[in-house]
């Protein structure tokens, strides 16, 4: 077994379950999460990240390494809280890991920290600005974090940083607000915009986490298969029909049902259909040195005969 101790934030979630999986019969491994989770195969502290006994708690176990998973994925009705437990928790993290001396944080950030911008270039690579929109409170609040990973890589530099910006992640069994935008009876664009979506298979984003850790890896590396679909292809592959409205009228739309408490979205988020982030994964595959085993389409491809037949079994079930 590696002497490598390591820490998963967020390990009851999707990925983390998964990564603690495949991490465990190689490294001491625990799990950090606000809850449990049954099918886990490894233990998981149940803790939240802004806790003051987390400092304690890294101590006690001596991690060497952290992988920091833990965020609010689907934004509620607190922006207080949201952010709290994002940019804060992270916040308090960093400052445990530092004071104990943790060698290396895998922290999964997103390309939604790029924003949602008109002017966005039509490949972002790793050095273009973070701008992740105040209005998207995911894409500001990984934009906040790595504000905070930035000061730590000047003041803590022996804290090794790896930090991946994910695209619209997608397996077997997702789940999520995106992944509904697809499972509707007809999917919605904006006229004049190709609204395009760059997606990585998780079984990529657990490979290249794990490929980090074993070669003690530094950097920041987007994370995204080759190619992109715009919402027209993902139509055609659904085979379902696509309406393209004008960003005016669905601005109006979002104006009325959000006044009206139908919907938490307001017009400014139709930047998030209309300005999709496309990223480029040059660095990923040549200086980080892993290749994503399928390209955005080939994990949509894999996304809908999977979401299918599991629709399919729900429908077979008594």
């Amino acid at each position: 077994m590696s002497a490598k101790r390591i820490l998963i934030t967020g390990a009851a979630g999707y990925l983390g379950l998964q990564l603690g999986h495949r991490l465990m019969d190689d490294f001491y491994l625990l799990g950090l999460d606000v809850r449990g989770n049954p099918t886990a195969r490894f233990p998981i502290e149940q803790m939240d990240i802004r806790s003051p006994n987390l400092q304690n708690f890294i101590a006690q176990h001596r991690f060497s390494h952290v992988v920091h998973l833990a965020s609010v994925v689907a934004p509620s009705n607190d922006s207080v809280r949201d952010y709290d437990i994002d940019v804060n928790g992270t916040r308090n993290l960093l400052a445990a890991c530092a004071t104990q001396g943790i060698k290396h944080i895998t922290v999964t950030s997103s390309g939604a920290a790029y924003g949602y911008h008109a002017d966005s270039p039509a490949q972002l690579r790793e050095s273009d600005p973070l701008r992740g929109n105040t209005e998207f409170s995911y894409a500001y609040h990984k934009r906040e974090v790595e504000a905070l990973l930035t000061d730590y890589r000047l003041r803590t530099p022996q804290l090794a940083q790896l930090i991946f910006r994910p695209g619209t992640v997608l397996g077997q069994h997702t789940d999520n607000l995106i992944t509904r935008l697809f499972t509707g009876s007809h999917l919605i664009a904006i006229a004049g915009s190709d609204s395009p979506f760059v997606f990585i298979w998780d079984q990529d984003v657990l490979a290249a986490i794990e490929q980090g850790i074993r070669l003690d890896s530094a950097g920041i590396y987007n994370l995204a298969g080759d190619g992109a679909l715009s919402m027209a292809a993902i139509a055609r592959r659904l085979g379902k029909p696509l309406i393209s409205l004008p960003a005016w009228l669905v601005r109006t739309a979002l104006a009325i049902g959000h006044s009206l408490g139908a919907t938490r979205y307001d017009p400014s988020q139709v930047n998030f259909l209309r300005y999709r982030p496309v990223l480029d994964n040059r660095a990923l595959k040549q200086d980080f040195g892993y290749t994503p085993q399928k390209t955005s389409a080939q994990v949509f491809d894999y996304f809908i005969a999977h979401h299918i037949n599991l629709t399919q079994a729900k429908h077979r079930e008594p």
